[in-house]
């Protein structure tokens, strides 16, 4: 057995979709980035990958590639789900945290949980969702942005 921990953060703008999880998500405010900037994917692909020592989400799809160039963070997290296999490895559990002082997470946890795990391969109830917020403190308490961190099993 193998752990991985991910962490990602990403400013919030006008003119974009709110998505974690692969869930779009009604904001007036949606996260600034070369793909879909959903940071709740981004952890948890960062977490694979070094799970079983494949580095980091940047330096498999590095934001200089335009093939990246606003792709769902689902398809990445899918091209990670198959590199973590290749190496021979099946995921066991996938546990997250969400941190933002808005929007609600909670309506959404389900649909988050179900992409997820469509994409990597697993049941749902392998993967869990929580959120909380940094009470008003730094850049996600002011609203100027979200952050998510994931830690994975690997056996």
């Amino acid at each position: 057995m193998q752990i991985g921990i991910g962490y990602d953060v990403h400013r919030l703008g006008p003119d974009r979709q709110l998505i974690l999880g692969g869930a779009l998500i009604p904001f007036d405010k949606g996260l600034l980035g070369h793909s879909d900037a959903d940071v709740l994917t981004h952890a948890i692909c960062d977490a694979l990958l070094g799970s079983v020592g494949l580095g980091d989400i940047g330096q498999h799809f590095p934001d200089t590639d335009s093939r990246y160039k606003d792709i769902s963070s689902l398809k990445l997290l899918v091209l990670t789900n198959k590199m973590v296999r290749q190496k021979g490895y099946g995921i066991c559990n996938i546990d997250t945290i969400i941190f933002a002082e808005a929007p609600r997470i909670g309506p959404y946890r389900k649909t988050m949980q179900e992409n997820l795990a469509r994409a990597v391969e697993v049941d749902p109830g392998c993967i869990n969702i929580k959120a909380t917020t940094t009470e008003g403190l730094g850049v996600i308490g002011r609203g100027d942005g979200i952050g998510a961190m994931s830690v994975v099993l690997v056996a």
